[in-house]
């Protein structure tokens, strides 16, 4: 009977190609899926190991392990680790050269062994950043504008904040808050750009025209590692990371990269967009990160002035999804957009002012999050 157990001793047999130890030692077996006599799994590899010409080989030694047991179809997966998992890796490993184990002591050089592999500085849990993922589990319920809207209105409240636009290929971000500059380069440092007291990074920066990006999933967190390391964030008190929707790479990325990261989730009051919705949060909760709450967004459309509401996307799916995953219904927005106008100095398609009835909502919200991340 093959087991995750079994394809994990068989993997016993097979390397990281640079570290020159076995991937089920230190712990680079990932995503076991087993059907029938078929195995899916991930493995996850050095930068320098990411090669065709080496995963090929690679794929061929993973082949070979398995048949051993048995199992006659194979997909494998490869995706780079993160700075987080190549600190934890490094550490598995040093036993084995302590102890003069020679195919440690013959492995290749590691890139960057020393000051580029510990945790980057602001990832370091004594950082005193709060780190906030913004999630949900399907695109169009409103969740970068949320992300957006509570991270000015952290600002508001008089705290220090950060943006990352990690929605690589959606990114909206810069748009959304009406920025039009670039970021500067200082030094070896890229410099945010700010806006409405919120430094912000995005994927939107970097490209021209509106291209799309044709990227696989080892490239999608090279580049959200590199917000991390080449991005000169200043003192901070929250870094929100708006994620894309689902649970793919960058939400996975997330979730290794920062395991003192919190988590907001959005829905719609639809019952299928809370349904979908909780994936994202079971992601969050079997990573062991705590999700400070559910925001329900386009709860209503109500009509001007006589005050009244329609329920256009139904109603409950947010409180539904709180329960769900035992946590607090954080808040309830309307549907609509900032009364804003482009001629005005401050224009954003996006932000709402402070002083409109959403964007005191949004500052309660805020007061919300401090209140659970001071806890």
């Amino acid at each position: 009977m093959i087991s995750k157990d079994t394809v994990i001793e068989a993997l016993h047999q097979v390397q990281e190609p640079n570290l020159k130890q076995d991937f089920a030692t230190l712990g680079l077996v990932r995503d076991v899926v087993i059907r029938d006599d078929s195995v899916s799994l991930t493995l996850v590899l050095m930068p320098e190991s990411m090669s065709q010409e080496t995963l090929s080989a690679l794929d061929k030694a993973v082949n070979e392990a398995l048949a051993q047991i048995e199992v006659l179809k194979v997909h494998i997966r490869h995706r780079e680790m993160t700075e987080h998992e190549k600190a934890e890796t490094l550490t598995k490993l040093q036993p084995h050269m302590e102890n003069g184990n020679s195919s440690s002591k013959s492995a290749a050089p590691i890139k960057g062994h020393g000051a580029g592999l510990e945790v980057l500085p602001i990832l370091h849990p004594e950082s005193g950043v709060e780190f906030i993922a913004i999630a949900s589990g399907k695109g169009g319920v409103g969740k970068s504008t949320v992300t957006v809207n509570l991270a000015v209105a952290l600002a508001r409240l008089g705290k220090r904040v950060g943006l990352i636009d990690s929605d690589i290929y959606g990114f909206s971000v810069p748009d959304m808050m009406g920025i039009e500059e670039r970021p500067e380069q200082i030094g070896d440092k890229i410099k945010p750009v700010e806006r409405f007291g919120v430094k912000v990074i995005s994927m939107g920066f970097f490209v021209e025209d509106n291209a799309p990006i044709v990227w696989r999933g080892p490239m999608l967190g090279k580049m959200l590692r590199n917000f991390f390391a080449e991005v000169d964030w200043g003192e901070l008190d929250f870094l929100l990371l708006d994620l894309p929707p689902g649970t793919g790479d960058i939400a996975l990325d997330v979730h290794q990269m920062l395991p003192q990261s919190k988590e907001i989730i959005v829905t719609t009051p639809h019952a299928t967009a809370a349904f979908v919705a909780a994936r994202a949060g079971a992601m969050a909760l079997r990573t062991n990160h705590e999700i400070i709450g559910v925001v329900e967004n386009m709860s209503y459309y109500e009509h001007k002035p006589s005050g009244d509401r329609d329920y256009i996307f139904g109603r409950g799916g947010g409180g539904m999804l709180a329960d769900t995953l035992h946590t607090d219904l954080l808040a309830q927005f309307a549907l609509g957009a900032p009364d804003n106008h482009p001629s005005e100095p401050d224009y954003s398609p996006s932000v709402y002012k402070a002083d409109s009835v959403t964007g005191e909502q949004y500052l309660e919200l805020g007061k919300a999050v401090i209140e659970r991340c001071s806890k």
